[in-house]
C-alpha cells in the first residue's frame, strides 16, 4: 500500500508540474484603468505619444530599453520615446523584465509559454527561449502568482505591439534579488542569447516614489547617473541603501551586467519627469513618481560593417594611417612633403577623404576633399598635412604634441544628388549642400557625435558651415548631396 501510495504521489505531482507549464492566456488586468480597453482608442492615443516624441538617435542598434510603467496619461508620453527608436525593427524575440508590486518571492520567475492577450491582440510567448532559463537554477522557476495582477509586463505589449512585428515575447517577473541572483539571471539571458543580434531586452520600471518634488529630482538624478556609467554593483547597493530608487531596480541591475558582457556600453537617457510634472502640480506633499526612457545601444557601428563590403581592408587602412603620420611628422622635421609611390591599385584610387586630428579626445584640425582629383594616398597625405598646420581654427601642430594626437581617416565614396531630405539615414550618410556659392559638408560621424534630429542637423549645416539661413535645406533652390564614410583611426584596432 505504501508503495501504492507513493506512486500516486509521484504521479500528481508529475502532473502538477506538466500543467504548471501549459499553454495559457495571461488575461489583460489594467486595461480600461491604466490605458483604454477599447482597442482603436488605445491604438491612437500610442500613435500620438510616438508622434510627438522626438528621441535623439542613437549610434548603434538598440539593445535594451529602460521604459516607465505607470499609467498612460502619466508615462506613456515617455514610454514612447523609446520604442520610437525601435520601430519597424527586426526584432524576433524581446525579453520584458518586469518587477512584483503584489507577490512576495525571491528569484525570477519565467513565464513557460502561452499567450499574454492586450485589447490590440494576442502575443505569444517564446518557449524555446523560455526552456533555456528554466530548470537551470532554483532561483529562476516559473511562480504563477507572479503575474497575477501584475501589470509591470502588461504595461510594454501594447507598445510593443504598435512599433514591431513578427515578434514573441519572453515574460519574466523579478522578485526579492540578491546581487549574486542579478548575475545568475544575466548569466542565463546571456547564454540563451548567444550570437543572436534579433533580441530586444525591455526594463520595466517607474523611478523615485514619494512626497516631495525636489528630492524625487535629486534622487531621480542620482540613479541616472550611476545608469549611465553602467555602475551595476554601485546601483545595486545604493538602491539597497535607499539613497537610489527604481521598482524595477533589480531588473534593470540584471540588464546592465547582462548589457555589458554582451558588450552593449553605452546607456542614452532619451526623457526623464516625473507625475508632479506631468500634472503640473509641484508641490510638496504631492505625490510624485519618477519616470525615464532609457536605451542602451549595441557598441558604434561602422558605417561599412564587413571586409567584404569595405571599400579598404585592414593593411589599406593601416598604411594610409602610417603615411598620414608621416607625413605631417616629415614636414614638421624637414619643412617638406614626403615623396610617396603607392603600388597597391585601390590606393592609386582617386576618392575623396578627409583626415580629422585629435588631441586628448579634443578637436585639433580636419580637413579634407569631398571629390576625389588625386590618388587616395596622395589626398590622405596633403589633407593629414592640411589639417595639421593649415585649418584656420588651430595654431599649427607642433611636433612636441604630435604624440598625443589621434588620426582619423574617412573615405569618401561619391556623391550622389537627392530630391528629399529623408533619403538621408543619419549617422550613415554625410551630407553636402549647396545654394548659390555658397556651401557647407558635414561627416556621417557628426550625427552620432553630437546626437542630433536630422532638423537640426540640416539646420546646423546650413548655419554653421554654408552661413545660409538655418532653414535653408528646405529652400527647393538647395542643392542636397549624399555620401558615406568609412571611417578608421589609429586608436581603433585594424
Amino acid at each position: 500500500m505504501r508503495s501504492l501510495a507513493f506512486g500516486i504521489s509521484f504521479l500528481c505531482t508529475c502532473l502538477f508540474l506538466v500543467c504548471s507549464h501549459a499553454a495559457q492566456t495571461q488575461e489583460p488586468v489594467v486595461s480600461g484603468t491604466f490605458y483604454p480597453a477599447q482597442p482603436k482608442e488605445l491604438s491612437r492615443m500610442i500613435d500620438d505619444f510616438l508622434g510627438q516624441a522626438d528621441p535623439a538617435p542613437l549610434e548603434g542598434e538598440v539593445f535594451a530599453l529602460i521604459s516607465p510603467h505607470a499609467g498612460y496619461g502619466y508615462s506613456g508620453g515617455v514610454a514612447a520615446f523609446g520604442y520610437k527608436l525601435i520601430k519597424d525593427k527586426p526584432y524576433k524575440t524581446v525579453i520584458i523584465l518586469g518587477t512584483s508590486h503584489h507577490y512576495h518571492f525571491d528569484g525570477a520567475s519565467v513565464y513557460p509559454q502561452g499567450l499574454f492577450k492586450t485589447p490590440l491582440g494576442s502575443l505569444e510567448v517564446d518557449k524555446e527561449f523560455s526552456a533555456r532559463l528554466l530548470n537551470k537554477d532554483s532561483e529562476i522557476i516559473f511562480a504563477p502568482d507572479a503575474f497575477v495582477n501584475e501589470h509591470s509586463i502588461e504595461v510594454q505589449l501594447p507598445f510593443l505591439q504598435k512599433v514591431l512585428s513578427n515578434f514573441k515575447i519572453v515574460p519574466i517577473i523579478l522578485g526579492d534579488c540578491s546581487l549574486d541572483t542579478c548575475k545568475k539571471i544575466s548569466g542565463l539571458l546571456k547564454e540563451a542569447i548567444g550570437e543572436r543580434k534579433d533580441v530586444l531586452v525591455v526594463i520595466s520600471s517607474d523611478m523615485y516614489h514619494g512626497y516631495d518634488y525636489a528630492e524625487s529630482n535629486a534622487i531621480d538624478a542620482l540613479t541616472i547617473s550611476t545608469i549611465e556609467k553602467m555602475d551595476a554593483e554601485g546601483l545595486y547597493y545604493g538602491l539597497r541603501d535607499e539613497k537610489m530608487q527604481l521598482c524595477g531596480g533589480f531588473s534593470v541591475v540584471t540588464a546592465l551586467i547582462l548589457a555589458k558582457d554582451l558588450g552593449h556600453n553605452t546607456v542614452k537617457v532619451l526623457k526623464h519627469t516625473n507625475s508632479a510634472e506631468v500634472t503640473a502640480n509641484m508641490k510638496k506633499g504631492v505625490w510624485t513618481v519618477g519616470y525615464m526612457s532609457c536605451a542602451i545601444d549595441q557598441p558604434k557601428k561602422k558605417l561599412i560593417q564587413s571586409e567584404e563590403s569595405d571599400m579598404l581592408n585592414g593593411a589599406q587602412r593601416k598604411r594610409l594611417l602610417e603615411i598620414a603620420r608621416n607625413s605631417i611628422k616629415e614636414y614638421l622635421k624637414a619643412g617638406k612633403r614626403i615623396g610617396l609611390n603607392e603600388s597597391d591599385p585601390v590606393l592609386k584610387e582617386k576618392m575623396g577623404a578627409f583626415v580629422t586630428l585629435n588631441e586628448k579626445g579634443r578637436l585639433r584640425g580636419c580637413i579634407g576633399s569631398l571629390v576625389g582629383r588625386e590618388p587616395l594616398y596622395l589626398t590622405v597625405r596633403d589633407m593629414a598635412l592640411e589639417a595639421a598646420i593649415e585649418d584656420p581654427r588651430f595654431k599649427p601642430v607642433s611636433l612636441s604634441e604630435l604624440d598625443d594626437i589621434d588620426i582619423e581617416i574617412s573615405v569618401l565614396s561619391p556623391m550622389e544628388k537627392i530630391d528629399n531630405p529623408d533619403q538621408i539615414i543619419m549617422g550613415t550618410h554625410g551630407v553636402l549642400l549647396r545654394n548659390g556659392f555658397r556651401s557647407g559638408v558635414f561627416l556621417p560621424q557628426v550625427a552620432t557625435e553630437t546626437g542630433w534630429s536630422k532638423d537640426e542637423f540640416m539646420s546646423e549645416l546650413c548655419r554653421q558651415k554654408a552661413g545660409l539661413p538655418a532653414d535653408a535645406w528646405k529652400d527647393k533652390a538647395t542643392e542636397i548631396y549624399i555620401f558615406t564614410a568609412e571611417v578608421f583611426s589609429e586608436k581603433e584596432e585594424l
